[in-house]
């Protein structure tokens, strides 16, 4: 080898300082990747996703294997079929069965979600008026959302029908942390008049779509 090779594959090759130095940034990309990999991963696949040699990605694993000792953490580094993986603590295992045996929220369905839109973006509204919109009654779809907690009664109209909103679950949902945060479907910011002529003319879609009258709400 030449000595212009000698150097430039000095100068490619990161120095035992340097990788030293970087280890605990490694350690937090490696760990990253193996949370989000449903299989165990391998060094050289580690290696190659990081573009780090496989020695810097053993002493990231070693840092890793050190933070997640067996009871330390609620989550273990685990060896398994030739790579690494993240798992939970056998410890927690009866917890974790208690959990997953709820039984899970089902998804909405079509008029569920048109319903909950509804009540999002016109809110405080009520039955009457959600079912005047949609053209269709309302009231299976609203009675399913208010069992869920997606949304609540919010007190009443000037007409004394129940006025709903949405609750904290609903934005827990949809990952919001506010309201604000809802798509702005229409990309403009309305007035209150705005708002109020845009729900007249939802109000008239509704009726036109239920063949000229709102059916019961």
């Amino acid at each position: 080898m030449s000595a212009a090779e000698h150097a430039a594959g000095e100068e490619g090759a990161p120095s035992p300082a340097r990788s030293e130095e970087s280890a605990p940034a490694l350690a937090r990309t490696v760990e990253a990747l193996l949370f989000l990999s449903a299989d165990p991963l391998s060094p050289a696949e580690l290696a190659e996703a990081t573009q780090a040699g496989e020695g810097a990605v053993q002493t990231a694993l070693a840092l890793l294997g050190e933070e997640y000792a067996p009871g330390r953490r609620g989550i273990q580094l685990r060896e398994l079929a030739g790579g690494f993986t993240l798992a939970s603590d056998p410890d927690s295992e009866d917890a974790a069965r208690r959990l997953f045996s709820r039984p899970r929220a089902s998804t909405l369905t079509p008029a569920q979600a048109e319903t909950l839109a509804i009540v999002a973006y016109l809110q405080p509204i009520s039955r009457p008026e959600i079912t005047r919109i949609r053209g269709v009654s309302a009231d299976s779809a609203s009675g399913t959302l208010l069992e869920r907690g997606l949304v609540e009664e919010a007190g009443r109209s000037q007409f004394g029908a129940v006025l709903y909103r949405t609750t904290t679950q609903f934005l827990k949902l949809f990952g919001l942390r506010s309201l604000d945060e809802l798509p702005d479907v229409a990309h403009w910011d309305p007035t209150p008049q705005e708002q109020a002529d845009l729900r007249e003319r939802l109000l008239r879609a509704g009726e036109a779509r239920a063949g000229g009258g709102p059916q019961p709400g």
